[in-house]
């Protein structure tokens, strides 16, 4: 049947063809709807969780396929770094089932955090990895990578771009095939599946490259790269992998379109960057003495072939990163394939319609929570109790985390200083109190994040009494990535039979003495915790708590209040704009006027004007 899908969901629905018996990840743009698309659907015998990080969710589905069954786990490319230690030691072992690792790259960092390549992780963890291109290709080959992990005896990389992650198109797909409900006792193996000894790690470390080779006679039997070889040798060529396949096809389109001869021109399109297709590309060399190598970010392949073509005594002139035709940095796109084929072939480049990528001639657009978020009165309210503390905001260290609450990095609250990785707040403002600054220090994270890595971290500085202040923005999701469920969320919101668990417990099971726990629109309690915080000895934990704005209005909330403005006190002094940012606030006429189809009713803003002029009405 044909189904219109994004490349996420043709990847989900390859899984459910392949026969998956657990799903598992982290949210995480672009690689976030797999689980989300999978976890919409009624699906007996099969497992699809949000895992409280990448690190667990890996685990998870290493578990199944040890056990014998297929397994996908689910992340985006700095989700890769959080599961690496469990990864390497999976592929060294090897396991009984097919396993799966999607992760996506986001060249353009169009979803952040980096440009991160993580094709260099298959390459230091000697693990296949196929790279996709078009959105038929996605699930066909989703498939294929289950036959290849369980034939090859080990992990299997798909990695996909924000580019074809996100697009959406028509794939012909086929019926689920449901997994076995249960599976036999694994066999127990120590010397397979511990490192209990530097013989059996060595042992394993052989296996693990005689699994690359096996994964590339599987390539070349399934014939996944593709190589077409131009009638007369001496002729110009093209190496593409993953998007950039497409990139290229595009760009012999315009080129056609142009009077461009393309007949002469060899290809080779890459079923992926390792194992490296030794075979097809040492005979590209031998054919081709100029060739164009298109991959985004890094220059594996481009290493690759100048290795072959030295080895080989092969006289090639390369068209890539090396001699600057490409750069390591951003997105490719057709026009500039184009050019570097014109390029190599002599002729003239040809001048992008648009004056600039259309992300650069856009109208700006400011970041900014959005109206009636609750992290916009804890950090209106943090700042309040600064001033009572005679402190200005600048006066005081605080380290942002990932998620939504790191907006408060942005004006106009301008009150975060340090954005690193996943809980990596609590740990730096700990050696930043180590170093004796001369001002109070605080970490800021949220829920999701407080469970994926904070908790380490807050362990860390209550064993030693560290003097700083972790405020923890409670919102119930994980919100950035689109509103998942996580560990914290409440009870009739959790999937099946989950559990939800309570922060407050958490933090207090764990030892916390000095914990305050405030509503988030209320700005005179959070001001209060924070001057109570700042003059505690010790270390102190602010839980400010309010549902997610966008998932309150889904579940039917109304406006927690009116919030009227009294034009007659109103001098349009701005005021309310400049210290809550709510895009619900607009000055119109030399008043403000609140914008009723954005308002929640949350009254930040009332705590904002001098001259009393906006009030909240029960």
């Amino acid at each position: 049947m044909k189904k219109i899908l994004s490349g996420n969901e043709a990847l989900a629905y390859g899984a459910l063809r392949a026969g998956v018996k657990v799903v598992s990840g982290y949210p995480g743009t672009p690689s976030t709807e797999v689980i989300a698309t999978l976890l919409e659907m009624e699906l007996p015998d099969t497992h699809v969780e949000w895992s409280t990080n990448e690190k667990v969710g890996f685990e998870v589905a290493a578990g199944a396929a040890f056990a014998g069954h297929r397994a996908l786990a689910t992340m985006k490319m700095s989700g890769l770094n959080v599961c690496y230690d469990s990864l390497i030691g999976i592929a060294y072992s090897g396991l009984q089932g097919g396993l799966v690792v999607f992760v996506a790259d986001d060249p353009g960092v169009d979803a952040g955090m980096c440009e991160q390549d993580t094709r260099g992780f298959a390459i230091m963890s000697d693990m296949p990895m196929l790279e996709p291109g078009s959105l038929q290709e996605i699930y066909d080959v989703t498939v294929k990578a289950f036959d290849l992990s369980e034939e090859i005896g080990g992990p299997v990389f798909i990695r996909l771009v924000t580019n074809n992650s996100q697009s959406h198109g028509v794939v012909e797909v086929e019926d689920r095939v449901a997994p076995k409900a249960s599976a036999p006792m694994p066999p127990f193996d120590p010397a397979k599946y511990t490192k209990a000894g530097a013989k059996i790690c060595m042992i394993q470390h052989q296996a693990l490259l005689d699994r690359l080779d096996a994964a590339e006679t599987f390539i070349s039997r399934e014939g996944l790269n593709k190589l077409q070889l131009s009638g007369e040798k001496g002729g110009f060529g093209i190496i593409s992998v993953g998007i950039t396949k497409g990139y290229v096809a595009e760009a012999f389109e315009r080129l056609q379109a142009a009077g461009v001869d393309t007949s002469a021109i060899s290809t080779l399109e890459l079923a992926g960057t390792l194992p490296y297709a030794k075979a097809d590309i040492l005979a590209m060399l031998q054919h081709c003495p100029k060739i164009l190598i298109a991959e985004e970010l890094e220059g594996y392949i481009e290493k690759f072939c100048y290795l072959e073509a030295y080895k080989n005594k092969l006289d090639v002139q390369f068209f890539g990163k090396e001699d600057g035709t490409f750069k390591r940095i951003g997105q490719y796109e057709a026009r500039l394939i184009e050019n570097a084929i014109r390029k190599a072939l002599g002729l003239e480049p040809v001048k992008n319609t648009l004056e600039g990528s259309p992300e650069s001639i856009a109208a700006a657009r400011p970041i900014g929570f959005c109206a009636g978020c609750p992290h916009r009165g804890t950090y209106v309210g943090m700042e309040k109790g600064f001033k009572a503390c005679g402190l200005k905001k600048e006066q005081v260290f605080i380290t942002g985390d990932i998620g939504c609450t790191i907006l408060g990095s942005c004006p106009p609250y301008n009150i975060l200083w340090t954005e690193l990785a996943m809980g990596a707040s609590i740990p730096l403002a700990q050696g930043v109190v180590h170093s004796n600054i001369p001002a109070p220090v605080f970490a800021t994270l949220g829920d999701s994040t407080f469970f994926h890595a904070g908790l380490p971290g807050l362990a860390n500085v209550i064993q030693h009494n560290v003097d700083m202040t972790v405020v923890i923005l409670d919102n119930g999701w994980t919100g950035m990535t689109g509103m998942q469920i996580n560990p914290g969320t409440a009870q009739e919101y959790q999937k099946h039979d989950w559990k939800h668990m309570d922060i407050e417990s958490v933090v207090r099971g764990m030892g916390v003495k000095n914990l305050w726990v405030v509503d988030a629109y209320d700005i005179d309690g959070v001001a209060k915790a924070t001057e109570e915080a700042i003059k505690t000895k010790g270390l102190k934990v602010i839980l400010s708590r309010r549902e997610c704005k966008i998932q309150a209005d889904r579940h039917g909330v109304k406006k927690y209040y009116n919030v009227a403005v009294d034009e007659k006190k109103c001098v349009g002094c701005k005021m309310c704009i400049k210290v809550s940012g709510c895009s619900a606030l607009e000055l119109v006429d030399k008043k403000i006027r609140i914008d009723a189809s954005q308002c929640n009713g949350c009254g930040v803003c009332t705590y904002t004007c001098p001259t009393k002029a906006l009030r909240k009405e029960d």
